[in-house]
């Protein structure tokens, strides 16, 4: 074998298998049972005023960067949700919510762009990746849903977040930004953190002994809206807002 051989062949096929591009259209998903709708929690029972969060103007990314000696060959990515359910109660200073991880997307463009992330995953590649993530990564089937109970003390811009994922739930401080409407009939609330998968009990996918994977630290941030007015669930989404 030629020396040039020698080195491109190797690329060739490692270039084959980046950014988690199925050569062939990844098996179809089994479709997760339903989710419980959100209970509502006890401290609706204390009188305050509760919003409930919009969907349609609430979103929650995830975004996970590549690593590896072979990470150029790989992509970035953006995963989001636009189907936050919950509510939040500003007086008490609690917040309560869930997302279902079958209803996530992966890699839209505009939030790729948002993310300043310079690569263009292939619609293989974006078909692939998740379908790793919930089968492979995130146990979708098993775990279909992703759980955040938060709380903060008067003023402060910290919030304490239970964030139940994989079935393991960490306490994480999230800094966040809140303004509410002068007659408390609206909250917006973003912030961002960052997370270790591991700390979940979530192996990072890795391919090739690890010469092209998925980074364990992920940037978890949100941006939500909760009115007075309650809102319908978005279709498809197997939770409800709480009452």
């Amino acid at each position: 074998m030629s020396t040039v051989l020698r080195y491109v062949l190797p690329a060739c096929i490692c270039a084959l298998l980046a950014a988690c591009t199925a050569l062939t259209p990844p098996p179809a998903l089994t479709p997760p049972a339903p989710a419980a709708a959100l209970p509502a929690p006890p401290w609706h029972a204390q009188g305050a005023r509760v919003l409930q969060i919009v969907p349609q103007q609430s979103l929650l990314t995830i975004t996970v960067r590549r690593s590896g000696p072979l990470a150029r060959l790989g992509h970035d990515h953006v995963i989001a949700s636009h189907t936050l359910q919950g509510t939040v109660a500003p007086a008490l200073g609690r917040t309560e919510f869930q997302f279902r991880l079958d209803e996530l997307s992966v890699d839209e463009e505009g939030l790729r762009q948002a993310a300043g992330l310079t690569t263009t995953p292939s619609a293989d590649a974006i078909a692939g990746t998740r379908h790793n993530m919930l089968v492979r990564v995130l146990d979708a089937e098993r775990y279909p849903v992703v759980h955040i109970a938060a709380r903060r003390e008067a003023g402060s811009k910290v919030l304490q977040a239970d964030i139940t994922l994989h079935g393991v739930t960490r306490t994480v401080p999230v800094p966040t930004e809140i303004v509410e409407a002068a007659d408390g009939s609206k909250l917006e609330a973003s912030g961002k953190v960052l997370l270790k998968q591991s700390d979940f009990g979530i192996t990072p996918f890795a391919i090739l002994g690890g010469a092209m994977a998925v980074q364990d630290q992920m940037e978890l941030a949100f941006r939500i809206t909760a009115t007075a007015e309650e809102k319908l669930s978005v279709p498809g989404s197997g939770a409800s807002p709480a009452r």
